[in-house]
């Protein structure tokens, strides 16, 4: 593998890792505290904002080889990892709003690439 590929795969893993840190701020979100440092101060929330930090890391050192022009377009990818796994995980419905978008993001990234 070339270090581009090898830096566009640790570009999407790091734009799925937010998706996971977004949906863990989700379910805290939907839960109720008895008070307001709970409310901040719990494991999900404290670990959806420390892998929000290694997405920045691990988002730094893909961008060292991935083109710039590229980065927006792998990023549009992380709608579609937290649709996805909003459906799984918060039993969210997918609309046709919905599909359309994953259908238009998908094919912007294939056309990008070729």
């Amino acid at each position: 593998m070339s270090r581009l590929q090898m830096s566009v795969c640790l570009l999407l893993f790091s734009v799925f890792i937010s998706s996971v840190s977004q949906i863990l701020l989700k379910k805290a979100a939907n839960r109720t505290y008895e008070n307001t440092i709970k409310e901040y101060l719990n494991p999900l929330v404290i670990g959806a904002y420390g892998m929000f930090f290694c997405s920045v890391i691990l988002t730094m050192l893909a961008l060292r080889y991935v083109p710039l022009s590229m980065s927006p377009i792998l990023e549009s990818t992380g709608y579609i990892f937290v649709s996805v796994m909003g459906y799984f995980f918060l039993k969210e419905r997918f609309t046709r709003r919905k599909l359309l978008g994953f259908a238009l993001i998908l094919a912007g990234v294939i056309i990008f690439n070729i």
